[in-house]
């Protein structure tokens, strides 16, 4: 009955190592696709339409990365509790958990950009917008409105599919819409002279091809599955997927709010050309934390997975060698964007001065970035073991508790070379917290198998 790629053993047996990075990979690409998207466009505008249009890119990623936070929380959410109902061997709320977490996915992507573009004029006039930025902001975002759905449908199917044990549907779709995003945004802003218009049409072109591709993969693993026609809504099941999936959705949503927070604080301190510093080393920065982020998420079904079968031991294992492996690509991605920063950012920038001030900036930023894996792995293995309450603390702790009043008390002495010093401040106190929180973690654990251990012997004797 369950086929088709779908195999529990992967969570259960095998080398951690080699399971968590065949799951990392196209998790890892999922969301590197997810930023190219931006990239991509930013790249294109940057070359061929002028440093104004990365300005407007900037003001405009508050929004984009709304959409796809709010397709990241239900993914995530329905990801977890398949995964863990697989671990149980209980299909029939497996069913339940897909269904709903389809249906919640058409109705909130489809009334939230309606809602979006109503009110999009004043949105982006409290992003950060000038009256150089804002007509190139509002063409950008009315466009990128309508691929909503598909990438949260895209998100949340391949998702789905990977928590059954098939990864490779999660890589196929993504990189296939990568592919169209860059061939087409290179056609219509380049060879067409499209601009912002040209970059916004590439990415929603792009985001329902990939949606095509995985909508028909999930339609043979509901097949396999024997996933009936049944739309039934189970209020207890919605209410389980947004509270384990609210997390995620922080950890997404953290970014646009500090985007917003940069983008109004460094414009009064440093008008227009701060903005385009920012939302460059923002969009170079992505290539860092999606390692991180594609590791912890591909971690998170395993952990689900035995945390729902006690498999207490591979558990634990499961936490030390996912660290082990994000401590190291972390490091090597570090070293190579601290050596290679001004060829890279002069990718996007073809200005000498802003790319030197911008490479400036993004090393300041990124100074401490490995010691951050330690804050994700324990945010992810929170939200993992069913934990809602302390995941969503972890999940607002760095960006939201910790970042955005040091940005602010630093911005206030040192203007805006202080908003670049705020990021290794708030990493290394975020690094320590995840420490604590890991060990905790483990503790916890050996608490309850000694409890469980106790409990056997007395009913021996």
């Amino acid at each position: 009955m369950y086929s088709n790629g779908i195999n529990s053993k992967a969570f259960a047996e095998g080398k951690v190592e080699k399971v968590l990075l065949r799951f990392a990979f196209p998790a890892i690409i999922s969301l590197l696709v997810s930023e190219l998207y931006g990239m991509v466009d930013t790249f294109y505008v940057g070359r061929y339409v002028g440093p104004n249009a990365i300005g407007a890119l900037t003001i405009a990623f508050p929004i984009q990365r709304l959409l796809s936070s709010t397709g990241l929380l239900i993914a995530a959410g329905a990801c977890t509790k398949v995964a863990k109902y697989f671990g149980e061997k209980d299909y029939e709320n497996l069913k339940i958990t897909i269904t709903n977490a389809i249906m919640l996915t058409v109705a909130v992507m489809t009334l939230m950009p309606l809602i979006i573009y109503i009110f999009m004029e004043p949105i982006l006039l409290r992003s950060g917008a000038s009256s150089v930025t804002l007509p190139m902001a509002k063409t950008y975002t009315a466009i990128i409105l309508i691929g909503g759905i598909f990438q949260g449908l895209t998100f949340v199917t391949c998702y789905i599919i990977n928590s059954l044990g098939n990864p490779k549907v999660t890589l196929y779709a993504t990189s296939f819409g990568a592919v169209f995003n860059i061939i087409i945004d290179a056609i219509l802003v380049i060879n067409y002279n499209m601009g912002v218009k040209g970059a916004a049409i590439a990415t929603v072109v792009s985001q329902i091809a990939a949606c095509t591709f995985a909508m028909y993969n999930f339609y043979k693993v509901a097949r396999s599955i024997n996933l009936k026609n049944n739309f039934s809504i189970d209020i207890e099941i919605l209410k389980s997927i947004i509270a384990i999936g609210f997390t995620t959705f922080i950890i997404e949503i953290s970014d646009a709010i500090v985007a917003v927070v940069l983008n109004n604080v460094l414009f009064a301190h440093g008008g227009d050309r701060a903005v385009i510093v920012s939302g460059t080393i923002m969009k170079v920065s992505m290539l860092m934390y999606v390692n991180i982020i594609g590791i912890a998420s591909a971690m998170q079904p395993m952990v689900a997975f035995n945390y729902g079968a006690k498999n207490f031991k591979r558990l634990k294992e499961t936490i030390r060698k996912t660290l082990k492996v994000v401590i190291l690509t972390s490091v090597f991605l570090w070293a190579i964007m601290m050596l290679f920063a001004e060829p890279i950012i002069g990718s996007f920038v073809k200005d000498e001065a802003l790319m030197k001030e911008c490479a400036r900036a993004y090393r300041i930023m990124i100074s401490i970035f490995p010691t951050i894996g330690l804050y994700y792995i324990s945010t992810y293995v929170y939200q993992a073991m069913g934990e809602a309450k302390m995941s969503f603390l972890l999940s607002i702790y760095r960006q939201l508790v910790l970042f955005i009043p040091i940005v602010l008390i630093f911005v206030k002495h040192w203007s805006v070379i202080g908003a670049w010093l705020a990021y290794p401040a708030t990493d290394i106190i975020a690094a320590i917290t995840g420490f604590i929180y890991i060990r905790r973690v483990k503790e916890d654990i050996n608490e309850y198998v000694d409890r469980a251990e106790a409990a056997r012997l007395i009913i021996d004797s």
